[in-house]
């Protein structure tokens, strides 16, 4: 049984990029594809697929690569909110990651979203992990 699924969704990943993967598979819930359509947006995945073949369905993930060294183009996947200690920030104490060339993925009351939009939309939430 798997306590905290956002923290597998990361490390199957984590793992994956590791292992230079193209494709990682991960069993899908409302949360995690919102989080993959932030990673596409951010230009953090190559492409991702919701698949409904079973009861939870899945979601298909395409790795992105830089096409020079070969290197992962996420290179930390960092949980930051946990089932054991959650961590909220508002409006004005959500992080700059890497002086803004990581983001900060949020959940709001308006949604799941960037650091920056929720900045931008005054709203503070549970801050669920940190990419760059």
């Amino acid at each position: 049984m798997n306590t905290d699924p956002i923290a597998d969704f990361l490390t199957r990943i984590r793992n994956a990029n590791a292992a230079k993967h193209r494709v990682v598979e991960i069993p899908a819930s409302k949360v995690k594809k919102e989080i993959t359509k932030i990673l596409f947006d951010q230009g953090y995945i190559l492409s991702y697929k919701f698949e409904d073949t079973t009861a939870q369905g899945s979601i298909k993930i395409a790795l992105k690569y830089n096409k020079f060294t070969k290197e992962p183009v996420i290179q930390e996947l960092q949980r930051i909110s946990k089932p054991g200690l959650r961590k909220y920030a508002g409006s004005s104490e959500i992080p700059r990651i890497l002086n803004g060339l990581g983001i900060a993925i949020v959940s709001t009351s308006h949604g799941v979203m960037t650091g920056k939009q929720a900045k931008r939309d005054n709203v503070g939430g549970e801050v669920l992990c940190y990419v760059y």
